[in-house]
């Protein structure tokens, strides 16, 4: 079960990841939503706060440097859950996310599921008045 409140859409940029150790550690960000990105080639404890520097050159020359926690690890890479954004941050999140397709995981998942939709706008129309 899919338990993301945000939208998540690929997102292939390098980053830097500062820990609160003070140490510095160079991946690659996968997807991205305005709740998170998971990074690979990074590995950080669960619990670690950490800043990612993200450099997005996609729709502009953007860096911002988003505070989060790693909220889940496996091989291969981490999950981090942004904290509080900025304006300016959340403001670009939301650009990058619109002009981007799903990532494969939602989309395959989305097609996996079926859900018909039946409306009877006759009912609609009497439960307004």
């Amino acid at each position: 079960m899919e338990k993301r409140k945000f939208e998540r859409v690929p997102f292939n940029q390098p980053v830097v990841i500062e820990d609160e150790a003070g140490e510095s550690h160079l991946a690659d960000a996968c997807d991205l939503s305005i709740g998170g990105m998971f990074v690979a080639g990074a590995e950080l404890p669960f619990g670690r706060r950490v800043i990612v520097h993200v450099h997005d050159d996609t729709g502009g020359d953007w860096t911002m440097a988003l505070g989060g926690i790693v909220r889940w690890t496996r091989a291969g890479g981490v999950g981090i859950q942004f904290g509080m954004l900025g304006a300016r941050e959340t403001h670009r999140i939301t650009e990058i996310v619109a002009r981007a397709t799903p990532s494969r995981t939602r989309a395959r998942a989305a097609a996996e599921i079926e859900i018909p939709l039946e409306l009877d706008l006759d009912d609609v129309a009497e439960s307004t008045r």
